[in-house]
């Protein structure tokens, strides 16, 4: 592999040298026109095509002959949902990590996806990886912070830091110019993300904070209904979890992928999990999105009531903290580093007891508690009640009081002594 080092220290790249490219391919807009993007600009190179599997589903019918008849000499679509599900989004829903209510979910997956690249470009022996994330987003930091965590000094080619083309509309003309098969129109083009866990859309009239997202408009939504359009008799539905970790649902057990599943099923089907933010992106923007994420969402919910009963006040008050800076970490593209380990570690120590089920009513987008229990409940019906009990004796506050309050009266004294304004 031949690299020149650049003053700066990063890898800079002799395109003569580029013989084997490896593609970070979902078969979207961005990286089907790069394939022969690539092999237009970096010598007719060889470009193989992985594309991972994270539930996307449908998006993937019919993909290795498109990326055959682009250009790439061979396509790797990598199954990677039940790790996604079990090594990144479970115990980041154990942690309760949410950025700014966004669920994360492409941020969970892009590791996984970039990890997966980088070991299959190491092993076909390739010159550099490419990735079709653009120079706004937060992907194209996620993709390249996995790639250097697994292949270090791999070079890697962006293409929307090196080609002309300015915008969407350019890369449609692009794309119909070099015969590339597209499943958009020019008047359906939000830019969209979508794994099992989550559907996102970003772009067209949704850039701008004043126009409501056409929930009700046919195609819009892909997982679920809108609240308007959900039934109006509520569902229940029962989780059972298991040190943290979802493992049935209405007393049935099911593995992580199904949960996950049918609880869209039953989500996307109640109006639940839309949300709609500007959200602060890791390249210093506002950026506005719509997601979907109707089992995700339930799942959070589930597990943060059970951790009500599960959980004493200061682990679950600190743990609070702990879950706002993963989310931040995971966001941030920062998931291989030793603080999102160690942070992670600490969480998995707190989920010994969070053991239990959980009953939610899910009715026109809401979740409503109705009911939950756990063998390791802190909860005491007797010492909570507000009838008669032998267990708490209320004399006791006086004393409580007192002490906890004489900071408060020795400060009050000292001002009292010295005339200073209370």
């Amino acid at each position: 592999m031949n690299i020149v080092a650049n003053m700066h220290g990063c890898n800079k790249m002799d395109k003569k040298n580029i013989k084997k490219v490896v593609l970070a391919y979902s078969g979207g807009l961005d990286t089907s026109i790069i394939i022969p993007w690539l092999k237009e600009n970096y010598n007719n190179c060889e470009v193989i095509a992985v594309s991972g599997n994270v539930g996307q589903a449908s998006e993937l019918e019919g993909l290795e002959e498109k990326a055959i008849k682009t250009g790439a000499s061979k396509l790797y679509v990598e199954d990677l949902t039940k790790e996604f599900i079990e090594d990144y989004v479970f115990p980041c829903v154990q942690a309760g990590a949410k950025y700014e209510e966004y669920l994360l979910g492409t941020a969970f997956a892009r590791p996984s996806i970039g990890k997966r690249v980088a070991e299959i470009a190491l092993a076909e022996g390739a010159d550099a990886i490419c990735h079709g994330c653009t120079g706004k987003g937060n992907d194209q930091v996620r993709f390249e912070l996995a790639i250097k965590a697994f292949a270090p000094d791999m070079p890697i080619i962006a293409p929307w830091r090196e080609w002309d083309i300015k915008s969407r509309e350019e890369e449609i003309e692009y794309a119909e110019a070099h015969n590339v098969p597209l499943k958009i129109s020019r008047e359906t083009n939000y830019s969209k993300d979508k794994n099992i866990w989550h559907l996102s859309h970003e772009g067209l009239d949704l850039e701008d904070p004043m126009n409501e997202p056409l929930y009700n408009k046919e195609g819009f939504l892909e997982m679920g209904v809108s609240p308007e359009m959900a039934p109006d008799k509520p569902t229940y539905v029962t989780i059972h979890f298991e040190k943290g970790v979802p493992t049935a649902i209405d007393g049935k057990e099911m593995g992580a992928v199904e949960i996950v599943e049918k609880l869209n099923e039953l989500g996307g089907a109640n109006g639940i999990g839309l949300l709609d933010i500007v959200e602060n992106r890791l390249v210093g923007m506002k950026c506005r999105g719509v997601y979907e994420t109707p089992g995700g969402a339930i799942l959070y919910k589930a597990h943060e009531v059970l951790e009500t009963i599960c959980l004493d006040k200061e682990t679950a008050h600190y743990k609070a903290l702990v879950a706002q800076k993963l989310a931040e970490l995971v966001y941030n593209a920062q998931w291989f580093t030793p603080l999102t380990e160690a942070i992670l570690a600490f969480v998995k120590s707190t989920q010994q007891t969070v053991t239990g089920d959980v009953t939610l009513k899910l009715y026109k987008g809401n979740m409503i508690n109705a009911g939950v229990k756990s063998p390791f409940s802190l909860y005491d019906p007797e010492i909570a009640t507000f009838d008669e009990d032998e267990v708490y004796d209320q004399k006791d506050s006086a004393g409580f009081i007192n002490l906890y309050g004489l900071p408060i009266k020795v400060m009050a004294k000292m001002k009292e002594k010295n005339g200073l304004d209370k």
